[in-house]
């Protein structure tokens, strides 16, 4: 599984916890779109391809973006803020040389914790939540792939 499986179970929840800041939730119903489950597994190749109507943002642009105005920039769609989630995420797990777990449950306790510390403060820098959450689930590169 890539990065993007793993995490979206983390994206799903954390859009739900957004979706309940009051002025988030205040979209009329003509704006409102089902949610989305990001189960499929794209292939390496789909999954950095930029798609035709997918706008791609720059780390520079993410970094110092708070969870409302990540939610906000992503137009409020599911898919986008997920992409954003997913680029802090790999990000992240760079910087720290971390990798992730490849696994539905690693997924699943991403997600609560983003959900948990977005809902706590959807002020607080978007970076530092998913930061937090690679911490706590990554594992160290083994040494050969750390050495590189």
């Amino acid at each position: 599984m890539k990065i993007r499986a793993v995490i979206s179970g983390a994206v799903v929840v954390a859009g739900l916890a957004i979706a309940s800041v009051p002025a988030v939730a205040q979209q009329q119903p003509s704006e409102q779109q089902p949610a989305q489950q990001h189960s499929e597994i794209a292939p390496a190749s789909a999954a950095n391809a930029p798609e035709a109507n997918e706008v791609k943002y720059t780390n520079a642009e993410l970094i110092p973006l708070t969870v409302h105005q990540a939610w906000l920039k992503s137009g409020k769609n599911e898919d986008a803020f997920f992409d954003m989630v997913t680029q802090l995420a790999e990000l992240s797990a760079q910087d720290r040389d971390l990798q992730l777990p490849q696994t539905a449950a690693a997924g699943r306790r991403v997600g609560a914790m983003i959900k948990l510390m977005a809902k706590k403060d959807t002020d607080q820098l978007l970076y530092a939540v998913v930061d937090a959450a690679v911490r706590k689930v990554g594992t160290p590169l083994p040494a050969v792939a750390a050495a590189k």
